[in-house]
């Protein structure tokens, strides 16, 4: 009778441990000391917290928020939300020779290297040229608004370097990317 319920047990023991990681890891990432630690650290660590999201957009309730969000929340939030976020992690899991935020690059050429198509490549097709996706958020703790912008590139092609800092900034554009997935998260959380 239990059949077809979520979550099962399995998905249970799945999302206490991805959870706990991520919450931990939401936690150093926006302590103002994390961003005083050297660039490896931080690549690390955030490195396994958008590993950990992807994974978690594999739990079927969490793709019905994403949904939820197109017509819910402002414009290209799930986007951003899903998109955006899977494409940061791919490129960090496909393209592990960097060591810092900063050094991530791609060109078409790189990311279609082996193959056309493949997420990344219909990622840049589909958002290149896009107009930039701006936000702001309130850091309780520092007692301040930051501000942000998501953005994309103007053309994706062989010739041009795409570097992730210019798409999205290592400590604010991480720290909101960090909020919107908690936040997300938080949607499946009793």
């Amino acid at each position: 009778m239990t059949e077809g319920l979520k979550p099962n047990a399995s998905e249970i023991q799945f999302l206490e441990l991805a959870y706990g990681c991520f919450y931990d890891l939401f936690e150093e990432v926006m302590d103002d000391t994390f961003w005083a630690k050297d660039a490896w650290h931080r690549y690390s660590k955030i490195h396994q917290g958008f590993s950990i999201y992807a994974e978690l957009l594999n739990y079927e309730p969490i793709k019905w928020v994403i949904e939820c969000l197109k017509t819910a929340r402002p414009p290209m939030e799930s986007e951003i939300g899903s998109e955006v976020f899977k494409f940061v992690r791919n490129v960090i899991i496909h393209f592990p020779y960097f060591n810092s935020w900063d050094d991530i690059w791609v060109s078409k050429e790189i990311i279609n290297w082996n193959k056309e198509g493949l997420s990344a490549d219909r990622f840049f097709e589909k958002y290149q040229g896009k107009e930039p996706v701006r936000y702001r958020f309130w850091e309780p703790k520092a007692k301040r608004m930051t501000y942000l912008s998501i953005n994309f590139p103007g053309q994706y092609n062989e010739e041009n370097r795409i570097y992730l800092k210019d798409m999205i900034s290592e400590k604010e554009g991480v720290k909101f990317c960090f909020i919107l997935m908690k936040q997300i998260l938080a949607s499946q959380v009793e």
